[in-house]
């Protein structure tokens, strides 16, 4: 692969790098419809996620979370008293009175997390049912099993438990392959960084190798100027040759997207993944504010997704269109059985590291 392909796409780690049991916390809310409530004016994702924003800070403790109807183009927002109720509907969008505010979900998360920290595990708050959804992956057994059923049962009716086939763990690899050693990842996004070209990727991935080639062992097209891991997963690199690398995700049909801007994901949304081991693959954002409990240690703030994705496929780039909304950082399943993943968003490492999408 010459630079200027990869110019042009992701990049993604693989290989025997880091593999680890996941845990996670995501943030989504949902429940019962208001009765009589006119229906809103259609909504693209990006009109919906800015009146989200907008009605979540105009009616903070009323409101309990929101997500997008991607099939009736609405944004659904959670509210927990009917005075709300008009508001969020003079707004145009559509109110649902639910049981729990987020602060009384927050509370329950907090419980998880400080009594069933279990690796294997995750949690999030889904906007759909107003409950924090519990997952327990097939290594989640015994005490440990005996240990998270006690503490969800004591948080009653705001907690509901599922299992999963799988197992949790980080996926090495993305969209167009990068190689150190004897991993792979891929390439996010093409970044510039004081006039410079740089490349994002995951952390896990720049934690586990230093200096990047576009082939096993070949010529390095870069080192590592930034890396975090865990507590974030995001990383930096330089490329060695200052030549412009114009950002866009290879797109595995002799295509490839341009990639604009960074932009914030939102519940709902239709999203694309694209990584060097399974390609481009589509799904929707779950969830939001997600911590992962790895075995290296706790990653915060990431997205959940619905869209599978498999080892070798960290770093790679989360994306909608033209915006640049994450890099891969781990989950469970495959693309045969399918699962979830989740992503360490854009906008955090491009201001982390002073850099924006070139």
């Amino acid at each position: 692969m010459k630079h200027r392909r990869i110019s042009k796409r992701r990049i993604a780690i693989a290989g025997g790098g880091i593999v680890a049991l996941v845990a996670a916390t995501l943030t989504l809310q949902n429940a019962n419809a208001a009765p009589g409530e006119p229906e809103p004016d259609a909504l693209s994702v990006g009109a919906a996620g800015k009146l989200a924003h907008s009605l979540t800070s105009a009616l903070k403790g009323d409101t309990a979370g929101s997500y997008y109807d991607a099939k009736a183009k609405k944004l659904v927002v959670n509210v927990v008293n009917k005075a709300a109720v008009d508001q969020v509907r003079d707004a145009g969008a559509e109110a649902k009175v639910v049981k729990y505010t987020l602060a009384q979900l927050g509370q329950a998360r907090q419980t998880l997390k400080d009594k069933a920290t279990i690796p294997g595990t995750s949690w999030s708050v889904d906007p759909r049912t107003n409950k924090v959804v519990v997952t327990a992956d097939s290594s989640v057994k015994g005490a440990r099993l005996a240990t998270l059923d006690k503490v969800s049962g004591g948080l009653g009716d705001k907690v509901e438990v599922k299992r999963s086939a799988g197992k949790f763990s980080t996926f090495i690899a993305g969209g167009d392959a990068i190689f150190g050693g004897s991993g792979r990842c891929s390439l996010g996004f093409n970044v510039v960084k004081g006039g410079q070209p740089f490349f994002l990727t995951a952390g896990h991935c720049t934690e586990a190798i230093k200096s990047w080639s576009d082939a096993q062992g070949g010529a390095e097209i870069g080192a590592n100027a930034g890396s975090e891991f865990p507590g974030n997963d995001y990383g930096l690199v330089k490329y060695t040759k200052a030549t412009a690398h114009p950002s866009a995700v290879d797109l595995y049909n002799g295509s490839t997207q341009a990639i604009s801007k960074a932009g914030n994901a939102t519940v709902g949304e239709k999203v694309q993944r694209s990584g060097s081991t399974t390609q481009v693959h589509g799904g929707e954002v779950t969830g939001l504010n997600a911590t992962v409990n790895y075995q290296e240690g706790s990653v915060d703030g990431l997205i959940r997704t619905n869209v599978c994705a498999e080892p070798g496929d960290s770093g790679g780039a989360l994306f909608a269109g033209d915006t640049a909304l994450g890099l891969t950082s781990g989950g469970s399943g495959d693309c045969s059985a399918g699962g979830e993943t989740f992503f360490q968003p854009v906008p955090e490492a491009l201001q982390a590291f002073g850099a924006e999408i070139g």
